[in-house]
């Protein structure tokens, strides 16, 4: 897992380090204007490379409401475009979770595990313009509120295959 914000004086640093697949999903997030798009589940190539586009219109919420998630096929780009701020939560898939929603067979690839109280999250504090890259290993909980009150977010959330940053 890694995370930074498209406006980053290092941003080109940033992503010269990463597979080109992921370059590429993250250089679209930085130059199109995804928070006036509409919302939906899209097909798009970014280099050569199919991956799967979603706009989301969310509103954050406790921590303790949410669910952790997984996924196996893809790496989730995930990318806050307007509103929040958010938090998102993450921590290792150690092979000790229990499995809550197994979906991982679907066209989806998402497992919802159970709420662990006994597990030690990270937390990314998330403004417009922040991006985290959450592989398979990676259990995440987006969405999660900052303040007292929920915010309205503008989440894409590009999955780049796993396949595709192996080759």
């Amino acid at each position: 897992m890694f995370y930074g914000n498209v406006n980053n004086p290092m941003f080109e640093e940033q992503l010269a380090v990463l597979p080109g697949p992921l370059r590429s999903a993250i250089r679209f997030l930085k130059e199109t204007d995804l928070a006036s798009h509409e919302p939906g589940k899209f097909d798009i190539t970014l280099d050569g490379v199919p991956m799967i586009l979603q706009v989301l219109d969310l509103t954050t919420a406790p921590r303790d409401t949410l669910r952790p998630e997984i996924h196996r096929v893809n790496i989730d780009v995930q990318f806050l475009a307007a509103g929040g701020p958010e938090r998102a939560c993450y921590y290792d898939d150690d092979g000790t979770n229990v499995i809550d929603e197994d979906l991982l067979g679907t066209p989806r690839d998402i497992c919802f595990y159970k709420n662990n109280r006994n597990v030690k999250e990270g937390t990314i504090e998330m403004n417009v313009g922040t991006y985290a890259v959450y592989f398979p290993w990676d259990v995440h909980i987006p969405a999660v509120q900052t303040t007292e009150a929920p915010a309205a977010i503008r989440k894409i959330v590009v999955k780049v295959p796993v396949a595709a940053c192996l080759k």
